[in-house]
């Protein structure tokens, strides 16, 4: 299996993510989905996978941010919009994508834990590869201004420092 690991820009490689998005997430979809109303914010960076057929088989979107945890300001980082194509799937993609980018919020220099959301289907998933559960709140902005957000659920994961996995985390943003 030969395989070919970008990390690129967010914004000017959203074009290339953006059908694999359609792909796993069709429109007509979303409003079925507990998450499908939420606004998203854009990833910083990306991380693409290319499969043997020379398609885009794999992405997880990275994101640093400043947030606040139990109201003092913590620098985090983030994955989300992990996707990868149905026909592509059980062959570890998204395993070497999330952790291509774990290693890259490591060697950023700020990021003291990463933060993720994902669907009850998925724990068993981010549990097995060392994310833990956060059971505190969590918020957020969106159009209609500063929410708690319950869309999905957080895990936490291990950078710089233990991950807190009770207490209140805000955003100061939009959620990935």
């Amino acid at each position: 299996m030969s395989i070919e690991i970008e990390i690129v820009n967010g914004d000017q490689s959203w074009s290339r993510a953006e059908a694999l998005f359609e792909t796993v997430w069709p429109q007509a979809e979303m409003k079925n989905l507990s998450w499908g109303h939420v606004k998203w914010a854009h990833a910083d960076l990306r991380v693409l996978i290319e499969s043997d057929e020379d398609v885009l088989a794999c992405h997880v979107g990275i994101y640093f941010r400043t947030a606040s945890w139990n109201g003092q300001k913590v620098h985090i980082g983030g994955i989300g919009g992990v996707a990868t194509r149905p026909d592509c799937r059980r062959r570890g993609y998204a395993s070497v994508a999330i952790g291509a980018a774990v290693q890259t919020m490591r060697d950023h220099d700020a990021a003291q834990f990463a933060l993720l959301f994902c669907e009850p289907h998925n724990f068993e998933f981010y549990s097995a590869r060392g994310w833990h559960p956060f059971t505190g709140e969590i918020y957020a902005e969106q159009p209609e201004g500063r929410i708690r957000f319950e869309a999905m659920a957080p895990f936490v994961f291990d950078l710089k420092r233990h991950a807190p996995q009770r207490g209140t985390i805000d955003l100061c943003g939009l959620p990935w």
